[in-house]
């Protein structure tokens, strides 16, 4: 590989796999197989995940790192028989090696020196071009060469796998990833984050409470839960993401990580319904682009304990179909009243053209005239037998007999 490929060998990135392609003992080519490139805009966008699922998901990818036919005789199709070959293999040995399967290949080929003719005779589908920037170490540099994205499911069903807001039996589960903040994002969510009253004394104080909800916010989009899975999780921040998320700087120059039973007492002592409200809209713009919202009521388990009177807590939440990221949430006495909680729900929502979804409970004039007329939003929902005099209104108008 060294001796014959463009880009030489080096470390492949990340889990890694290599293979040799023989016949008779004799060598005929060499793969390379890496963990997936970090962003890739024409593969995000294919696969339609939004950036939270794309975190917790990303191993579930490989990237054709290297592929090298080596030098000899010719054979006419060799190179995409060979790719063929070692697909049909590759989640198996990734699961035997790396401990899950894998769901999507990718791969870039340099259209200056390549057409890609094998990926597309061994049916890859090409996606666009990347933006021509390399990665060293956590920033990004124009190189100006910009190359091909090929994929190739490794499942039939792999981009509604990889984007669904529902973990799919075939996603293997994963460790805890980590989640990189650009530095964009950053100053976005702490400029949110500075509304929120800080019960805290400032006389002491070792941690910024900014800086402590940022570290939560993304150890959970990444994944982590509870304050156990998040102290584990600050533990593997690099330095860079460490200064994203302003942590405090210890006299050598080093950051210092905040400990778990911090992370516990930040969870315990936070204002919910301050922080809900701040950090609605930054959540809003992590998820998909006109993503449809779901809404449904839900008992928080664990609310009522053993041998109390009072109800438990009802929350009536508003999520991301694709994403499944809560948006908002508000609580509620009991499940009567989750009708009455779509305004102050949705209130603070960014919604036109966008369809909302809802359950029976909430297939009412009021709710549907509000989405409409306030929000500017479509709606969808459930007509069932509670409610004759609709249901008969709308078989009468024979919807079989016409376009959707």
């Amino acid at each position: 590989m060294r001796a014959h490929h463009y880009l030489g060998f080096v470390a492949l990135v990340g889990r890694s796999l290599r293979y040799v392609a023989e016949i008779d003992g004799h060598w005929l080519a060499l793969l390379g197989w890496a963990s997936a490139a970090l962003k890739v805009a024409s593969r995000d966008d294919w696969i339609g995940w939004s950036p939270t699922l794309q975190w917790q998901r990303l191993a579930c990818i490989a990237n054709n790192s290297r592929f090298l036919i080596l030098p000899g005789e010719r054979v006419k199709n060799l190179a995409s028989r060979i790719l063929g070959l070692n697909l049909a293999c590759l989640s198996q040995d990734w699961l035997l090696v790396h401990g899950h399967r894998l769901i999507l290949a990718e791969t870039f080929v340099d259209p200056s020196r390549f057409s890609g003719t094998c990926y597309r005779g061994a049916n890859w589908v090409e996606l666009g071009h990347t933006r021509g920037f390399s990665k060293s170490n956590d920033t990004y540099h124009p190189h100006g060469q910009q190359k091909r994205v090929w994929v190739y499911p490794l499942h039939p069903q792999a981009q509604s796998i990889l984007s669904g807001a529902v973990a799919h039996p075939a996603l293997p589960r994963l460790e805890v990833k980590m989640m990189v903040l650009s530095d964009t994002d950053a100053q976005a969510l702490f400029a949110r984050l500075s509304a929120i009253d800080d019960p805290c004394a400032k006389r002491g104080l070792r941690h910024q409470q900014r800086s402590l909800l940022a570290i939560i916010l993304c150890a959970v989009i990444s994944g982590a839960q509870g304050s156990t899975a998040i102290g584990e999780w600050v533990k593997r921040l690099p330095a860079a993401m460490l200064r994203r998320l302003r942590c405090r700087r210890a006299q050598d120059g080093s950051y210092e990580r905040p400990s778990e039973p911090t992370i516990r007492r930040m969870l315990k002592g936070i204002d919910i319904e301050q922080l809900e409200s701040q950090l609605g809209g930054w959540l809003q713009t992590q998820g998909q682009r006109g993503e449809p919202i779901a809404i449904d009521g839900k008992v928080l388990r664990g609310t009522r304990s053993i041998g109390a009177t009072q109800d438990t807590l009802q929350l009536v939440s508003a999520f991301g179909h694709h994403s499944g990221m809560v948006m908002n949430q508000v609580a509620v006495p009991d499940k009567a009243s989750e009708m009455k909680a779509v305004k102050p729900l949705l209130d603070a929502m960014e919604l036109t053209g966008r369809v909302v979804t809802a359950d029976a409970l909430h297939t009412q004039i009021e709710t549907a005239q509000y989405l409409v007329q306030d929000k500017g939003a479509h709606y969808l929902l459930t007509v069932k037998d509670n409610q004759p005099t609709l249901k008969a209104d709308i078989a009468s108008l024979h919807m079989e007999a016409s376009p959707p």
